[in-house]
């Protein structure tokens, strides 16, 4: 029976099918509205509003406590609202920070907290010992002084990072450029982080962190009965100042097309963002048919225009995106991508021509539909997760939207049509664009003509204004011998043959650490005269890396790739850089060598020497007034990547009658080292298994 009741099933849907057109495409269904529960919202007599929304199909409950400020301009203490974020987890008045650490570890707790909230996420059973320690962080940090300056120190090498991505030194551009003399505009850099003190970290907690204002939304598995006791105890007697509001308007909307240059010596690629700020809060009407028109223009991935165009025809790059941030406090628009040098201004032709062609046309029904059909999916997965619920509860509150705004964001998505479309990029593109290009000097003849009245202008990493090199006083010749004169200690050429005639050899040992590796590690490096040379990098019992040249051939070792012999085009062009000193050999190696000019950097001089040995490039900065080396700042190509690393040099002392600095910190990409010289040996016993 059961059988035959499957049989005629099966037929019976056949049948149906049968009489189906598949040649017909079927008609849309109505956009559903979406059934969200209400959250539910009550207030504290100080000031906190509660967005709580119940879930107990998991036995886990989240806390997470937003404040209401508005951001400040931090001005000449750019960073410190960030290192206060870092500082607030680093120990309260009542624990260390070692102890905050095992008793969050030990409830398997999450905990973090950032320059403008604080979260919890722990099992329901561990919900009273949570909120202990979150109102211990929140209301009694300690800010002690050993943490502020662990953190203070971690943020320079984030410094010295930053100047090595182009897209970091883009982003800061557009900041300054989009928003002047407003906070998103605030970049922390050298000087503001040395101005930066630990009572400006604790006067910053003390005008942001107030209960006047601020949210706390809660989700997970708590009754509202539950929800208002606790917040009563741990948080009611908590006391501040009053929120602070501040509007600093939309920023500043270009008037025709302003070219803006950060230098990047030896980059062979140019990083090109084409960015504008405009008028829009959160919740705008035209918001989401802006975000279809971005979502075609650029922000879909590889069906978007910008793809299409700039990878898949052009192949001018790997990647070309546009990004659209639509925020309380700002709201703005940036394409993005890195492009070789030599189509640098066609790829900037392309940019704005995409730019024009979007607003002179309507979006093919084909864009348009994978546009929506895209967002809506991402629609639909967000609300699996229940901080998305409460989410969504406190954009309603805090941007005074309508409280089916989220409901029926899938039947606005889907009211959205070409004419919308067309009508967003009218109103909103082609008023003038910010060409912000990440690169080396030898494209700005290229990119001049895209500016409206020619002038570039010319930032810095941080977005801060340049002014072009002075030139140099003395020749590079006079700069390698005032600097090797003032690190042998000598004044005259007779004298320092005769010292460093006396030099057989010299081993040094440096301790290297990084926020990123859980050890330390020791690196040691071996000079022996004439032009013998050998390093090794080891921890834990293992060589990680090690390399040599004895003049005549080298090679390098290192855990993943075993050993490599070096090529003669390696040896030929480490001749060009080899012995202790190797500026001094730099006249007669072959070395391609010149004296740029000078920087100002932080406010001192430097000279500018650049160098080229047939593989990489290297600029060498020298402090004017000493004469010592500051730092270097290296770029190679290898295996078609670019491969940049700065070295920093700093507490030069004297060994042996000469100057060695004993602090170094080194950055490759994200990874920073800090290095604390141990030892110089000279003339010692060496290893000569190291030259083999």
């Amino acid at each position: 029976m059961k059988k035959l009741l499957t049989l005629v099933a099966l037929t019976a849907i056949t049948g149906v099918y049968g009489q189906l057109d598949r040649s017909v495409k079927p008609a849309a269904g109505t956009a559903p509205v979406i059934n969200i529960k209400d959250s539910e919202v009550f207030k504290t007599a100080n000031g906190i509003t509660v967005v709580l929304s119940e879930n107990h199909k998991l036995p886990r409950v989240s806390f997470n406590m937003v404040m209401g400020s508005s951001p400040r301009i931090e001005g000449n203490k750019a960073g410190v609202n960030q290192l206060m974020g870092q500082l607030i987890m680093s120990g309260t008045k009542t624990k260390e920070k070692d102890a905050l650490d095992k008793e969050i570890d030990y409830m398997g707790a999450t905990l973090t907290a950032d320059g403008n909230s604080v979260y919890l996420s722990c099992l329901t059973k561990h919900m009273d010992k949570g909120l202990a320690l979150m109102k211990d962080i929140l209301i009694n940090p300690a800010f002690p002084e050993s943490e502020f300056t662990r953190i203070k120190k971690q943020a320079e090498s984030g410094l010295i990072s930053a100047k090595a991505s182009p897209e970091e030194m883009a982003g800061n551009a557009e900041r300054k450029i989009n928003f002047p003399g407003h906070p998103n505009s605030d970049v922390m850099n050298e000087a503001t982080l040395a101005s930066i003190k630990l009572e400006d970290i604790i006067a910053n907690y003390n005008q942001v962190f107030t209960p006047s204002g601020a949210y706390l939304v809660i989700v997970g598995d708590i009754t509202k009965e539950n929800a208002q006791k606790l917040v009563e105890q741990n948080f009611g007697s908590w006391k501040g100042g009053a929120v602070y509001k501040e509007d600093y308007g939309i920023g500043l909307q270009p008037k025709g097309n302003r070219v803006i240059f950060v230098n990047k010596p030896g980059a062979v690629q140019s990083n090109i963002s084409i960015t504008f700020p405009f008028e829009m809060r959160p919740g705008d009407q035209n918001q989401i048919p802006l975000n279809v028109l971005n979502s075609i223009f650029g922000g879909g991935a590889f069906g978007a225009r910008l793809m299409q165009n700039l990878r898949e025809d052009k192949a001018y790059t790997y990647g070309c995106y546009s990004d659209l941030q639509v925020t309380r406090d700002g709201s703005w628009l940036s394409t993005n991508g890195s492009f070789r040098n030599d189509v640098t201004d066609s790829a900037i032709t392309q940019l704005l021509y995409e730019f024009k062609r979007i607003t002179e046309g309507y979006v093919t029904d084909e864009e348009l539909n994978l546009a929506k059909s895209s967002m809506a999916g991402g629609f639909a997965r967000s609300l699996e997760s229940p901080q998305t619920i409460a989410r969504f509860a406190l954009n309603i509150i805090r941007n005074n939207l309508p409280a089916d705004y989220y409901k029926n964001y899938l039947k606005r998505l889907d009211a959205v049509t070409k004419d919308d479309v067309l009508t967003m990029a009218q109103k909103y593109f082609g008023n003038g664009y910010n060409i912000v290009v990440v690169g080396n000097e030898s494209v700005l003849e290229k990119i001049k003509q895209f500016d409206t009245d020619g002038i570039i202008e010319k930032l810095d990493a941080f977005g801060d204004p340049v002014k072009d090199m002075k030139p140099a006083d003395i020749t590079a010749d006079e700069l390698i011998q005032k600097y090797i004169n003032t690190i042998t200690m000598t004044t005259s050429s007779k004298a320092l043959a005769k010292k460093m005639k006396k030099v057989k050899s010299v081993k040094k040992e440096i301790e290297m650490s990084s926020a990123m590796m859980p050890m330390k590690i020791t690196f040691t490096e071996i000079n022996v005269s004439p032009n013998k040379e050998a390093m090794k990098i080891e921890g834990m019992g293992m060589v990680f890396q090690s390399s040599f040249y004895d003049g005549t051939k080298g090679a390098e070792t290192n855990m993943q790739t075993g050993r490599k012999d070096m090529t003669a085009e390696d040896l030929a062009a480490k001749k060009k850089s080899e012995g202790l000193f190797p500026e001094m050999n730099y006249k007669t190696s072959g070395m391609k060598y010149e004296l740029k000019g000078i920087e100002t950097i932080n406010g001192k001089e430097y000279y500018v020497l650049f160098c080229e040995d047939g593989q990489a490039q290297q600029f060498s900065y020298f402090d004017k007034a000493t004469n010592l080396k500051f730092k270097t700042v290296s770029i190679q190509q290898k295996d078609g990547e670019t491969i940049e690393s700065t070295v920093m040099f700093d507490d030069y002392k004297d060994v042996n009658g000469f100057l060695f600095a004993h602090k170094l910190t080194q950055s490759m990409g994200e990874m920073n080292l800090d290095g604390t010289v141990l030892k110089i040996e000279f003339n010692g016993e060496i290893d000569e298994a190291m030259f083999k």
